[in-house]
């Protein structure tokens, strides 16, 4: 195929309808500033690792030497693959089974054998603490995966409401664990 001048004019055209971001990414809303606090360094591991896990929390990864503890929980959305369901399903006398099998209303009839079968809406929320001698940074965000795994919201979920609690846990913590013989 030979490209004449007039379809690499076109050509050149397109590309330059190429939308490029006007800033970088960024945590919306921003980190409360509760989420940045002084810590007792020798016992926060420890600490850490202890109410997180009682919160319900699995550990994803944890350095020592960077002083990183990564942790996330996953839970079932009910309810919401209504929500998330094709626009053509959602009829009010519609019926859904399976996830992706659905009869509408009126006329229609709609058929999607995707991969959603059994799985359930998930929101998957996930807890980063990075601390140095004398203080803890905490990153939480929270995210929601559609009943296919298709990634539907995600957001920064650093509030103060959560970090001071959070703050207030692992006081209590150190406090008990400096206590025991």
């Amino acid at each position: 195929m030979k490209l004449t001048p007039f379809s690499f004019v076109c050509l050149l055209a397109l590309g330059g309808c190429q939308a490029v971001p006007s800033s970088l990414p960024r945590a919306e809303p921003p980190p409360a500033a509760a989420c940045y606090f002084p810590i007792d360094a020798p016992s926060t591991l420890t600490a850490s690792v202890d109410v997180l896990t009682e919160w319900g929390f699995s550990l994803d990864a944890s350095d020592t030497n960077l002083g990183l503890l990564s942790a996330s929980r996953t839970q079932e959305l009910h309810g919401y693959s209504d929500l998330y369901a094709s626009p053509r399903f959602r009829s009010g006398s519609a019926l859904h089974l399976f996830g992706g099998l659905g009869i509408g209303g009126g006329t229609r009839l709609g058929i999607g054998l995707g991969g959603g079968f059994g799985q359930p809406p998930i929101e998957v929320e996930r807890v980063s603490l990075l601390w140095d001698q004398r203080h803890m940074r905490v990153s939480r965000d929270i995210r929601r995966f559609d009943q296919y795994g298709s990634l539907r919201e995600g957001r920064s979920a650093s509030t103060e409401s959560f970090c001071q609690r959070l703050q207030h846990a692992l006081s209590a913590q150190t406090a008990t664990g400096d206590r025991t013989p």
